[in-house]
């Protein structure tokens, strides 16, 4: 018997109450079409999302993760998917009903490409300084949270590299698609919303800030080529030019809301800059 077109893999880790908001959408009789699975693959140790899945979304695969980080996480899901292509999405997007129907007829109008993009879009107005959303309308990104690649182009490309502990994982796979001739084509009709969320705060932002330092460093240790876009200047300069642009007028316009997030967000990016100069 042969498999689905689209495998849709989604990681989640401790987040089960936007998990089941984004699973209503990919719901049988929402999706628009009617060839596809969903895989959720639970990095979660203290809750997991298994007893919900068997309760309220008994369609959907439920995997244990092996708990190393979001790249090795759809990595897990990735190796148990039977479709043709894998559409990978996260557990705080919202999927529009012609989520799949875009992919596949992007698909079939383009029989050659073997990898797409979709469009990323925010839920409302930005409201505080320290809000974060990777809104995507025109392309080029390749995020994670909206994609999709012919599995056997996945496979052969090794998946995402497991070293990356925060976000990096996609622009290192984007950029290794690029290295091997394959480029995403931009589909704005399949569509996911990414809500906007407060950049993580305290020890855990602090946290994730480092990783996100050590992955840019470790990125330009794999791909040296890339240090002339990743260098100190372009985060001094952008640090700069988003802290003119967006935190000083901000002060006026959120009336003091989110700039400490703002600053800590300039503050490290600084950081990284500094941690650049001394490579």
């Amino acid at each position: 018997m042969s498999g689905p077109l689209f495998t849709v893999v989604i990681p989640t880790f401790h987040r089960n109450d936007l998990l089941a908001r984004c699973l209503e959408r990919l719901a049988p009789g929402v999706q628009q079409m009617k060839d596809y699975e969903v895989i959720v693959t639970d990095d979660g140790r203290e809750t997991t999302a298994r007893e919900m899945l068997a309760d309220r979304f008994p369609w959907a695969v439920w995997t244990a993760a092996p708990g190393r980080g979001p790249a090795a996480n759809r990595n897990n899901g990735a190796k148990l998917a039977r479709g043709e292509w894998l559409v990978f999405t996260d557990d705080d997007c919202i999927p529009d009903a012609g989520w799949l129907t875009g992919f596949q007829a992007a698909e079939a109008e383009n029989p050659g490409c073997r990898v797409f993009e979709g469009q990323i879009y925010a839920d409302r107005p930005k409201r505080s300084l320290d809000e974060i959303a990777p809104v995507n309308d025109t392309g080029g990104y390749l995020w994670s949270c909206n994609f999709a690649i012919a599995r056997n182009l996945f496979e052969e490309m090794g998946g995402f590299d497991e070293r990356f502990q925060t976000a990096m994982e996609d622009v290192d796979l984007n950029h290794r698609l690029k290295k091997a001739g394959h480029r995403a084509l931009f589909v704005p009709s399949a569509k996911v919303c990414h809500p906007w969320r407060a950049r993580g705060r305290g020890r855990d932002g602090w946290k994730h800030a480092g990783n996100y330092s050590n992955d840019t460093l470790r990125y330009l240790e794999i791909h040296p080529e890339e240090r002339a876009n990743l260098s100190a200047g372009h985060f001094l300069r952008g640090t700069l030019r988003a802290f003119c642009k967006e935190t000083l007028p901000g002060v006026f316009k959120f009336r003091g809301r989110g700039i400490r997030g703002a600053l800590f967000f300039h503050a490290e990016a600084l950081r990284l800059a500094f941690r650049l100069l001394r490579c």
